[in-house]
């Protein structure tokens, strides 16, 4: 029998439109949601409302998963106030394209701190409390070109970069992790959810290169999520939800 929510603790970095949605599901099915955000409190404090809505335990803390010293104190003030942690998603990203040659030293590392290193650190962080409780599940997020082997798109190298970067620190977790009963895995988003700037044209031109036509909506990425989390055999696998866009 896999894992039930029922009175888990679960703990989202990140994830501002999406990451409300998971923590939504989540709750659904019985889980205290704890929350991290650096610059979006708002947001933040509206997930908890709406977890609280559906009377679960709630909380927002403010971090910035891209040092270490917060990953250890979030993963720590989220066992202080909810008692303790059971899942850790880690949603936390930065996303620009920008080009190569104005990349600059700080853009690289600011993309590797938020996108990779706060993977590593957060999930260093929760695996000996999942340890001492007998097991937990960590899950990630890449994103399908990286996962399918095809940067595609100019202006993306350092972020194309740390997502294939997650994928093998996906894989090599799950390995380190598994004689815990700690499942570690990832999920590769696709067309899921417009850009707040993105014109129709634009958003009709993604929707006719996806197989299925149309965007996956949030959702979709919380299905995932409750499939990795409620497995106790899949581990080391990054899931692409896209749409089919990684078949043609």
């Amino acid at each position: 029998m896999g894992m039930t929510l029922k009175n888990r603790v679960v703990l989202i970095t990140g994830g501002k439109r999406i990451g409300q949605v998971v923590a939504r599901e989540l709750a659904a099915r019985g889980a205290d949601i704890a929350v991290s955000y650096r610059g979006s409190r708002d947001e933040a404090e509206a997930t908890v409302a709406e977890v609280q809505s559906l009377g679960r335990r709630g909380a927002a803390i403010t971090a910035d998963v891209g040092r270490a010293a917060d990953c250890q104190a979030l993963v720590d003030e989220v066992v202080a106030r909810l008692g303790r942690i059971d899942v850790l998603v880690n949603m936390a990203s930065i996303y620009a394209a920008k080009d190569f040659a104005e990349t600059t030293e700080q853009d690289w590392q600011r993309n590797i701190d938020i996108n990779l290193r706060s993977v590593f650190l957060c999930a260093q962080s929760a695996a000996p409390h999942m340890r001492r409780q007998g097991g937990g599940r960590i899950v990630n997020f890449a994103d399908w070109l990286a996962r399918s082997g095809r940067p595609a798109y100019r202006g993306f190298v350092a972020y194309y970069t740390a997502k294939a970067g997650v994928i093998a620190l996906t894989e090599t977790l799950a390995l380190e992790l598994a004689h815990d009963q700690i499942l570690v895995n990832a999920v590769a988003p696709g067309p899921i959810l417009p850009p707040p700037d993105m014109s129709e044209d634009e958003r009709a031109e993604v929707a006719r290169a996806t197989p299925v036509g149309r965007w996956g909506g949030e959702i979709e990425i919380a299905r995932a999520v409750l499939a990795l989390v409620e497995s106790d055999f899949i581990t080391g696998e990054t899931i692409r939800v896209d749409g089919g866009r990684h078949v043609q």
